[in-house]
């Protein structure tokens, strides 16, 4: 007979049901996870590009998430870059770049990376990059006389190199240096003509003398003995004329930069080779490239489109759903609802 009370007591007690946990919240744009994806996006970005200058994180604009497995998730980011004033070819560690300022006709990246997160290790999967200057209208408003960006093959850009060069290896007991590419160019015109260019170098096996007997007959040092630079110049045409040079060799790098040959840059006696095909006419160079991880899985890049896409319709919708609530009118005193997680802080200045 107590068994059989016990049994039925036990019938009688509530069943209850396991709850299943709540998803984590979505990882916003400024948590410390998000801005070590970004930064392992910027440096694989920098490290795929062999052209102009390093770009570093402006903004976080977007960030999904989508779980894999114990300790391992794939991350959609899109990011919002600034150029900095460090050439690609310099070793100067990102995190010692200056930002570009507004006033100096600053460039912007936009780009969206795939990444997978490993037990704590990002690894880049896939990147669609493009960037753009500023608008001119813009750098008008914040400095009417500053000199805006010109092109490349602009016929005073290549004549300021040409004499750039000729000027410092006429003084230079140094290898002869030759032209790699123009890295920018911009142009004043009040309340001076000012022409103000920026390029990369390389050293040759002549010294500036044999250069004059036969400057064709200069070649790049070999792979193994390499060493890059970059130049500054500055001629001022009007009211009087000057011409200021500043030349910095990084010396031999290890590992080295990839070889002039990576940089689609066919060198000859012509100031003008320093231009690669796909940059006559262009004022800055461009970001807009695929990068695929060649050794990383699902690194397709319509895949990455598409799934960006979605997480921004998604963002889009509740930032949308979130300005609109704020505006509901609330008693005295009520706090408002905490931001959308991202867009994150702009960390120098909008664009």
């Amino acid at each position: 007979m107590k068994a059989l009370v016990a049994l039925i007591l036990l019938v009688q007690l509530p069943i209850h049901k396991a709850v299943p946990a709540a998803p984590p919240p979505p990882l916003g744009c400024d948590d410390p996870e998000a801005e070590a994806a970004a930064e392992a996006a910027v440096n694989y970005i920098n490290g795929q590009s062999h052209h102009g200058y390093k770009f570093t994180v402006n903004r976080v604009k977007d960030i999904r998430v989508v779980p894999q497995g114990p300790n391992n998730a794939i991350m959609f980011v899109d990011l919002e870059l600034l150029e900095t004033k460090c050439p690609i070819l310099s070793p100067t560690p990102l995190e010692n770049c200056t930002v570009r300022s507004f006033a100096e006709h600053a460039v912007e990246g936009d780009c969206d990376v795939k990444l997978q997160k490993v037990d704590g290790v990002f690894s880049v999967l896939a990147s669609k990059c493009h960037s753009h200057e500023d608008s001119r209208e813009d750098v008008r408003k914040v400095c009417p006389d500053c000199p805006l960006l010109a092109k490349m093959n602009n016929t005073e850009v290549l004549e300021t190199v040409s004499a750039a060069l000729n000027d410092y290896n006429s003084k230079t007991t140094d290898p002869y240096l030759r032209l790699l590419e123009i890295g920018r160019a911009q142009i004043q015109y009040h309340p001076g003509h000012v022409v103000v260019v920026e390029f990369a170098v390389g050293a040759t096996n002549c010294s500036a003398e044999e250069a004059k007997a036969n400057v064709q007959a200069c070649q790049l040092l070999p792979e193994d003995q390499s060493n890059f630079g970059f130049c500054k110049a500055v001629m001022v045409k009007r009211p009087s004329q000057d011409l200021q040079v500043d030349c910095q060799l990084y010396g031999h790098q290890v590992p080295c930069f990839p070889g002039y040959s990576s940089l689609g840059i066919t060198l000859s006696q012509d100031t003008s080779a320093g231009l690669a095909p796909n940059d006559v006419g262009i004022t800055n160079h461009n970001l807009g490239l695929f990068h695929n991880n060649p050794v990383a899985s699902e690194s397709s890049s319509s895949e990455i489109l598409r799934s960006m896409l979605a997480a921004k319709s998604v963002t889009k919708r509740a930032v949308a759903k979130a300005t609109q609530h704020d505006k509901v009118p609330r008693p005295v005193g009520f706090a408002p609802p905490p931001p959308p997680p991202c867009p994150g802080k702009i960390r120098h200045f909008d664009i």
